[in-house]
């Protein structure tokens, strides 16, 4: 679910950034509908999300939000590591993160009749309620912990992750500082292979 950090992993490349949004909604053979360069996003976002599940960071992380919600624990880590890199100045200024996530909007949208069924429906919102810009406030964190209980079957309720991630913002803080640089220099070094592919 962390989509900033999926989209700023696909370095700038229109395909593989389509196919790094939409690939949670991709299932099976179902990829091999797609263009290779979309296939190629695809891949990517699985090398990324199977490299965040097995850092440390994301398991001291994820140790916050267990208690209360079991295995979506994940999901909030990803919320919560799309909003310290929209806050992170080695990264982005306010208004680069800005032009960044208009740019993810009109590159992607041309592609949009490829769209899976519920990422199809989720763009429009994504776009104007600029959720990738709004992952550096607390309340635009705070609305996608909500968006993320509302997609999910076995939550009924966000508040507690809003208040554990208030609590305990300097630590999560501190695992997004450990894993980001990893993360970054994993996804170039797939991302090369991929492009560089016949």
């Amino acid at each position: 679910m962390n989509y900033l950090a999926h989209a700023y992993l696909s370095f700038q490349h229109p395909e593989i950034l389509v196919g790094n949004l939409i690939s949670d909604f991709v299932k099976g053979k179902k990829k091999l509908e797609y263009s290779p360069g979309i296939q190629k996003g695809i891949a990517l976002h699985r090398s990324i999300d199977a490299f965040t599940d097995q850092h440390e960071a994301t398991r001291e992380g994820k140790k916050i939000f267990k208690p209360a919600y079991g295995l979506y624990s994940a999901a909030f880590m990803d919320v919560v590591y799309d909003h310290f890199l929209a806050c992170d100045k080695n990264e982005f200024t306010e208004q680069s993160l800005f032009e960044f996530s208009q740019w993810v909007y009109v590159t992607a949208e041309p592609f949009a009749e490829q769209f899976p069924g519920l990422f199809a429906k989720m763009f429009p919102y994504m776009k104007l309620q600029n959720w990738l810009y709004n992952y550096h406030t607390r309340w635009g964190t705070e609305k996608s912990f909500g968006g993320l209980v509302r997609r999910a079957l076995y939550m009924t309720e966000s508040e507690t992750a809003f208040r554990l991630f208030e609590e305990h913002y300097n630590s999560l803080q501190h695992c997004y500082n450990l894993f980001f640089a990893d993360v970054k220099q994993m996804a170039k070094n797939t991302f090369d292979a991929l492009v560089n592919e016949p």
